[in-house]
């Protein structure tokens, strides 16, 4: 498909040049001869009219613009003007071709996510493993997972612990401990230990069929924007048609009647629309903002509610050291960090690694030499240095050692872990001596952005799948007004479509697969392309190449300018028309003259889009 799209591109780009070089010659007469040229863009331009305009009203009795088109060339042809016929087929051409490139849709992201299935299971039965097809896994039967794997069905594990990477599933930061009795899904990570299932939904049921499935139909009620020559094409023809008849019986002059046709046929009213829109996009452009989908900016003129993902859209998505705190006088906040370092750097938990980054980047810490490793699953990690025994984990690792909190150093944890905030507890020979704070922390100027949107008068949600203290926090902090949260992929597509179901317009904005049924859903979706899944950039409308959420509101306003400039091309258009089919039932305009003063209209058109290009720049980086 990708290959038919190129080269039909390219081919008609090679017609839309050919024509315009025929018409140069036919009407300079540079190359003598009894052939005449204009010809050359009436085949390559206006044939493919004529087609298009017949199949409509033959095949789907629809009206469209192309129809008046098709009756201006074969009236202009009928009485000799050639030159007349094949300038208006060349300029209908461009503009159709604008319009189509800039609505061209990507679709490959499902297969992507039907990648992500794993095409094995490990059958557990009679006490020995067995490698078979995920498909012939059934309800009921007991799978094993290693570490590394991705789980192939959904399950209840039965025995074993571990930490699950889910956030194709619900986007959190934070890989999710995981023990006897709780739930697993199909498509997500397994990242430590290895751990038996029993399973529970299989095939069509499980949980990543389920998104491959909202993905595929999220956007079937999404509506297309009807170009404005289009909408109106009906009348137009209608009012052509007795425009010409009653100026040929009044006046007796067939070709005032086709000077008529030709200077109503809305070649500047077909450009109105893709030359501010290509301008448009070429301004987000330059702020690494891709716009892939035409008329995504003339729908996002209309949102009046934001929708953020959190994790990798509103924060950056990994998990980064904001506080360390030391219970002991004698042990520095510098010293708590360098002995969680020394035992951590043989972890490969993200938690782990993001302490011991922390302490190289930020402190250039040399650690101390550490033996006897041993991963707590789910918990965190025990080891030696020189005598003592050193641990860092969660609150269950130190449940299971029997060491307990004071109420003071309890009530300085609670604190955090009210605003949803991770906490690795340290301690020494069972005897806690602090902690370290782990979040994933927002975006730079997200407070401000926000706020930027609020002028415009458009709203904020936030839709996540963190858990609630973590979603009320960042929205708290945010200044975003509603919050969604513990959200699996279903849950974003169904707050979005009941939203939209109340007359809402909605933009989401969000980075992950498990976005990507919402992001489809949604009147414009918009994704991260820099940390991004692929899947969530491909079903998605714009793109922010960069990451930088900070060009939302230029987006929005560039989005409205552009309607703007559109609405303007339009007056600019009909006005110019008009004038033209005043001269052309005076006799003052022939085919050619008139067909050479409408199509003004269309260069005016297209030099009122260009100053879009420049939009708002210095307005943005001063």
């Amino acid at each position: 498909m990708i290959y038919t799209l190129k080269n039909k591109k390219n081919m008609d780009i090679l017609f839309i040049l050919i024509s315009a070089i025929s018409l140069i010659i036919s009407f300079f007469n540079l190359i003598p001869s009894n052939f005449d040229f204009s010809w050359i863009a009436i085949i390559l331009c206006g044939l493919p009219i004529l087609k298009g305009a017949t199949i409509g009203l033959v095949k789907d009795h629809d009206i469209k613009a192309g129809v008046l088109v098709s009756m201006a060339l074969i009236a202009s042809i009928m009485i000799g003007e050639t030159f007349a016929a094949g300038e208006v087929a060349f300029i209908m051409a461009l503009g159709e071709m604008l319009e189509e490139y800039t609505l061209i849709k990507a679709k490959k992201g499902i297969e992507k996510l039907v990648n992500l299935t794993p095409t094995t299971a490990r059958l557990i039965k009679n006490g020995k493993d067995k490698i078979i097809s995920a498909t012939e896994v059934l309800v009921d039967d007991t799978v094993k997972v290693l570490p590394g794997e991705t789980i192939p069905v959904d399950g209840i594990i039965i025995r074993g612990e571990t930490s699950i990477d889910q956030s194709v599933m619900t986007g959190e930061s934070m890989p999710v401990d995981k023990k006897i009795g709780d739930e697993v899904y199909s498509g997500t990570v397994n990242l430590f230990g290895s751990f038996d299932m029993k399973t529970t939904k299989i095939e069509e049921d499980s949980s990543i069929q389920k998104m491959i499935r909202l993905v595929k139909s999220a956007d079937a009620g999404k509506a297309k924007i009807v170009g404005m020559a289009d909408r109106w094409a009906t009348w137009i023809v209608i009012i052509a048609l007795v425009s010409a008849v009653l100026t040929w019986l009044v006046t007796g002059e067939i070709i005032r009647a086709v000077t008529i046709l030709v200077v109503f046929c809305p070649c500047s009213l077909v450009l109105a629309t893709p030359t501010a829109i290509v301008a448009g996009i070429g301004n987000a452009t330059k702020f690494g903002i891709l716009v892939k989908e035409g008329d995504a900016l003339e729908r996002l003129a209309k949102i009046n509610k934001i929708a953020f993902d959190k994790t990798g859209t509103l924060t950056y998505g990994k998990p980064k050291v904001t506080k360390v705190h030391s219970f002991d006088d004698n042990i520095s906040n510098e010293e708590l960090l360098k002995l969680a370092s020394s035992v951590e750097k043989h972890s490969e938990h993200p938690l782990g690694k993001a302490i011991v980054e922390y302490s190289k980047l930020k402190l250039g810490l040399d650690f101390y030499d550490s033996s006897n490793f041993k991963m707590k699953i789910g918990k965190g990690v025990i080891a030696n240095i020189n005598e003592d025994i050193l641990m860092a984990g969660n609150k269950r690792l130190l449940e299971e050692n029997n060491i307990i909190l004071n109420d003071s150093q309890n009530k300085i944890v609670e604190e955090y872990i009210g605003k949803g905030n991770t906490v690795i507890f340290i301690a020494i020979n069972n005897t806690i001596i602090g902690f370290i704070i782990l979040e994933d922390i927002l975006r730079d100027n997200v407070k401000s952005i926000i706020k930027k949107i609020k002028d415009l008068g458009i709203g904020s949600i936030l839709i996540t799948g963190d858990n609630k203290l973590t979603s009320k926090n960042i929205a708290s902090i945010s200044g975003i007004d509603s919050v969604y949260y513990e959200c699996l992929p279903e849950d974003k597509l169904s707050t979005i479509e009941n939203f939209q179901n109340d007359n809402n317009l909605i933009c989401m904005i969000g980075d992950g697969i498990n976005d990507a049924p919402a992001l489809k859903k949604s009147f414009v979706g918009i994704a991260m392309g820099g940390i991004g899944s692929d899947i969530a950039v491909e079903a998605s409308d714009i793109v922010l190449i960069s990451d930088e959420i900070k060009y939302i509101p230029h987006l929005i306003k560039l989005s409205k300018k552009t309607m703007k400039t559109i609405n303007i091309n339009i007056l600019l258009s009909m006005a110019l028309n008009f004038i033209s089919i005043i001269l052309a039932m005076t006799g003052i305009l022939s085919p050619i003259l008139g067909a050479l003063v409408h199509n003004i209209g269309s260069v005016i058109v297209i030099i009122h889009s260009a100053f879009l290009l420049n939009w708002g720049r210095n307005e943005l980086w001063n």
